[in-house]
């Protein structure tokens, strides 16, 4: 059964109910005459004058009480792509805003219905230019197309097919972010309905066969909670909910059965104070038994989209689930309508401009679209960000402040660090999540409270975070940094990068860096010197971990029990040259200390400290070393950490020793008695370096004592 169609005299009338300014309706009803007249002689294939379309839209948008530019462009919407005027002319006979509105709906629908990449780049890159002008260009579009999957029915079932993908992928999550629930609702159930009819008819019957009982447990028991709030004179409105189609659907189809879908029995309270919410909930859980892990508190936490509510599901009637939604009405209002509420439509107020700027400041979605347009990427790679960074997929995190951050899924610090800024992401050397020290490459999970450890001094980010960071935005910020650094900064990254990496595999770079072997690379990867190998590890264009994984030489791998570190140049052994060296893994000598080496069998020399216990009675391997004058390399020193506190103060220890820009290469906790005990790894140049690392760790307060051990 078609809906009665509607017609100007009809719309005046809703319109009159907010709006009371008569320029303001005259406008309205004079964009009427002109799109009325424009359209003359043009039908819909559903066979009605078209005129009945803009009408149609224009009704939609007062159910958010939509202004007079936004009304006024509905109404005109189609006149631009459909009859014979101008931009020009539009903006003459209605002004600059409302020419501009029916513009920017314009260019969206000018697109041709497509899969290809084309299409969808330039299907978001016109949403963007929308959202980033005027958010009322997409509420209007979202209005458009609620109309038209509304009549459907009329063009041929592969079209159908084409725009319900369109609208569930695309033009549904952005209701959805514009916190406009209504429309997005309808959205997704016409699109179900086109998608998969079989699937959304057998929703609606399961739906249609249990609706007298579902109806009558509803009404049972929000007359009970109504009995309940208003013994203590809590002021209410109490309603029953329906759930929308496709939501069952999502459900249904990860595995849920359709008799333990809990929220199909729903009911919403509204009141008019924030902390009315609560007592009723506390009253509501004080008579039923709530669910346990189905609470949901959206008013302290609102969603970043800005939708508040209290969610809770409790054992009602005869033992059904019952899901609760309580919140004021201003609440209702913004989760019904979201952005759009914000109209909030006044004589002699600009209410749209209020709603923009909200939208601004609060709505993550803009900003994230924002900077992805601005951001330099292909085609390929922004719809890609869109789709999946964007619309799709996403958690929702914390910085230690409470502020909400929004990330894609399989995000991590680094892509949180450049999410705050470029130059928090370019200075990051740790994270510290949930009050534990995480690695970088931490997938961070819905709720984390996330702070990253920052150091000016910083060198700027490593190359190896390209393959740890998830967002196209933060990885691009990353190749922004290097595309700034010369040849010769390259080529110290890929010495410093392939070292790392020789040191991680337990390999002597003296070894590896033998003329032999190096003419093996060079000639592999048909590369000119060792210059040419360092640069190419640098720019990224050849990866050190694959490279050693092809060339070590297996015969020469050291035993895991010692510690290997490149020695090249730091330590002179008796007077043997070019001698295969590595770090004592029980002491950990370094720079400063008194050495002596260790004659091992077939594994080189191995340095200790002087004092070392494991070689006070090995007088025939001992061989005299000493550190060179100058030395490259930063040496491991473990220390261990007593403190008067339970307290955490991990950032505290990773950040004192950011300040020496040393870097904590591991921190655990030994034990918690009196106070906490820390173990602590420290990557130093030289012992002055660790002996002022230690002084300023004795200087905390809530640190007693700090030991360097032996192991």
């Amino acid at each position: 059964m078609k809906n009665e169609l509607i017609t100007y005299e009809k719309l005046e009338k809703i319109i009159n109910t907010y709006i009371k300014d008569k320029d303001s309706l005259n406008l309205i009803r004079k964009s009427y005459d002109l799109a009325n007249r424009l359209h003359d002689g043009q039908k819909r294939r559903t066979g009605e004058d078209y005129i009945t379309h803009p009408l149609s839209v224009a009704e939609i948008l007062t159910t958010i009480k939509a202004d007079k530019e936004t009304l006024c462009a509905a109404i005109l919407h189609d006149v631009l792509e459909d009859c014979d005027i101008t931009k020009e002319e539009l903006e003459k006979e209605f002004g600059h805003t409302i020419a501009s509105l029916v513009d920017g709906v314009t260019k969206i629908n000018n697109i041709n219905v497509s899969t290809e990449n084309d299409y969808l780049t330039n299907y978001y890159k016109k949403i963007i230019v929308g959202i980033s002008e005027d958010v009322r260009v997409i509420i209007i579009k979202l209005a458009d197309r609620l109309h038209n999957m509304r009549t459907l029915y009329a063009i041929p079932i592969e079209r159908q097919k084409l725009k319900a993908k369109e609208t569930l992928e695309i033009l549904a999550p952005i209701a959805h972010r514009l916190g406009m629930h209504k429309i997005k609702s309808e959205l997704e159930d016409l699109s179900l309905r086109y998608l998969k009819p079989e699937v959304y008819y057998d929703i609606v019957e399961k739906l249609n066969n249990k609706k007298v009982e579902r109806e009558e447990y509803v009404s049972k028991m929000m007359e009970e909670v109504s009995k309940l709030l208003k013994a203590n004179n809590i002021k209410h409105e109490i309603k029953g909910r329906a759930k929308s189609i496709y939501s069952i659907y999502k459900k249904l189809d990860k595995g849920k059965q359709f008799s333990n879908i809990y929220d199909l029995l729903a009911i919403r309270i509204l009141v008019n104070k924030e902390q009315e919410c609560y007592l009723a909930l506390g009253l509501i859980h004080s008579k039923y038994k709530p669910m346990a892990k189905r609470f949901k508190d959206y008013i302290a936490m609102p969603k970043t989209n800005l939708y508040q509510s209290l969610h809770t599901t409790v054992f009602g009637l005869d033992g059904h689930l019952f899901e609760i939604q309580i919140r004021t009405f201003d609440m209702d209002e913004y989760a019904e309508n979201g952005v759009a509420s914000h109209w909030a439509y006044k004589e002699g107020k600009d209410g749209a401009i209020a709603m923009q700027n909200i939208t601004e400041k609060k709505l993550q979605f803009y900003k994230s679209i924002i900077e992805l347009n601005e951001d330099k990427m292909s085609a390929k790679e922004f719809v890609a960000s869109v789709k999946d960074e964007v619309l799709n997929n996403n958690i929702y995190v914390y910085t230690p402040k409470g502020d909400v951050i929004e990330l894609a899924k399989g995000a991590t610090p680094i892509d949180f660090a450049y999410k705050v800024h470029s130059k928090v992401g370019d200075t990051t050397t740790g994270a510290i999540v949930n009050d534990l020290i995480v690695p970088l490459s931490y997938e961070l999970k819905n709720g984390d409270i996330v702070k990253i450890i920052t150091n000016k001094s910083s060198q700027g980010p490593s190359r190896e975070w390209l393959n740890i960071a998830k967002t196209t935005q933060a990885k691009n910020k990353i190749k922004n940094f290097f595309n700034k650094t010369s040849k010769e900064e390259y080529i110290t990254l890929g010495k410093e990068e392939l070292e790392k990496e020789l040191r991680r595999n337990k390999i002597s770079i003296t070894e590896f860096t033998k003329q032999k072997n190096i003419n093996e690379i060079l000639k592999t990867n048909k590369l000119e010197s060792l210059d040419d190998l360092y640069f190419n590890i640098g720019n990224n264009k050849i990866s050190a971990k694959a490279l050693i994984k092809q060339e070590q030489p297996k015969e020469e791998q050291p035993k895991k029990v010692e510690h290997i570190i490149s020695t090249e140049n730091d330590i002179l052994v008796g007077n043997i040259p070019s001698i295969q060296t590595h770090i004592a893994n029980c002491c950990l000598p370094v720079p400063g200390d008194n050495i002596v080496g260790y004659i091992t069998r077939g594994n080189g020399v191995s340095i200790h400290k002087m004092s070392c216990q494991n070689i006070n009675h090995e007088d025939d391997r001992i061989i005299s070393a000493k550190w060179n004058n100058k030395t490259k390399n930063k040496y491991e020193s473990d220390l261990v950490i007593y403190t008067n506190t339970k307290d955490n103060i991990l950032f505290d220890i990773v950040q004192t020793a950011s300040n020496l820009a040393i870097q904590v290469e591991n921190i655990s906790t030994l034990g918690k008695e009196t106070g906490t005990i820390y173990s602590v790894t420290a990557l130093v140049n030289n012992l002055d370096e660790l002996n002022k690392l230690i002084l300023s760790y004795e200087h905390l307060t809530k640190i007693i004592r700090v030991e360097r051990i032996n192991k």
